[in-house]
């Protein structure tokens, strides 16, 4: 994450809060699953595995495995796109949930929209790649408060004093945005999700403005 530049920061700090925005609707649509957080998923679908709540786990892993092709398919695109892989990217992934938003509206196969959010959240973990690998994860926290701990205590160590705050950064717009994320779904239902593709399309255009360095 210190090889990215401070406006790359401020362009994944907002995904960030995206992502726990949408995390936040399909958790409390769905009574208690993640469309973004696969570890939760996993868990929980060991548990109802263990209870013997098959159609509970059948949900569970529906969701890992649209998310798992969210991240496969984003990959592929970056893959085949010749230039501006991280645009196409995040315009797919705006497609993706304003799809998710007219089934929604339109009453239609209403069934197909958590996965179709999962698979948007796994597409936007591949905005952020470099050589093949992802440099910034955008849904996921526990690896980013493993990283912010070790910088705390380098820091406490005599280290680089301020080398946690873009990991603490990260965290707190995912937690800002689960907030926002419930506030909305709350008020709108499912046609939060308008608001999730607002903020992938301003992530957009400002990334036209951010050096790419991949």
């Amino acid at each position: 994450m210190h090889r990215h530049h401070r406006t790359e920061i401020v362009l994944a700090v907002g995904l960030s809060a995206v992502a726990g925005f949408v995390d936040a609707i399909g958790f409390i649509h769905l009574g208690g699953y993640f469309v973004s957080f696969m570890s939760g998923n996993s868990t929980r679908a060991g548990a109802l595995l263990a209870d013997g709540s098959w159609l509970g786990v059948a949900l569970a892993m529906g969701l890992v495995a649209a998310f798992l092709t969210g991240v496969i398919a984003g990959s592929l695109l970056r893959r085949t796109v010749p230039v501006h892989k991280r645009i196409v990217v995040l315009l797919c992934i705006a497609a993706m949930l304003a799809a998710a938003a007219v089934l929604f509206d339109a009453g239609f196969w209403v069934s197909l929209v958590p996965p179709m959010m999962a698979f948007a959240m796994g597409a936007e973990n591949v905005v952020f790649e470099r050589d093949g690998e992802v440099s910034i994860g955008l849904t996921y926290m526990t690896g980013t408060l493993v990283k912010m701990g070790q910088r705390i205590a380098g820091a406490l160590a005599g280290g680089e004093r301020l080398g946690w705050l873009r990991y603490f950064l990260l965290w707190f717009a995912l937690t800002c945005g689960s907030i926002m994320g419930g506030l909305a779904y709350h008020a709108l239902s499912l046609d939060a999700l308008w608001l999730a593709v607002a903020g992938i399309l301003t992530a957009t255009l400002i990334s036209r403005r951010v050096p790419v360095h991949e």
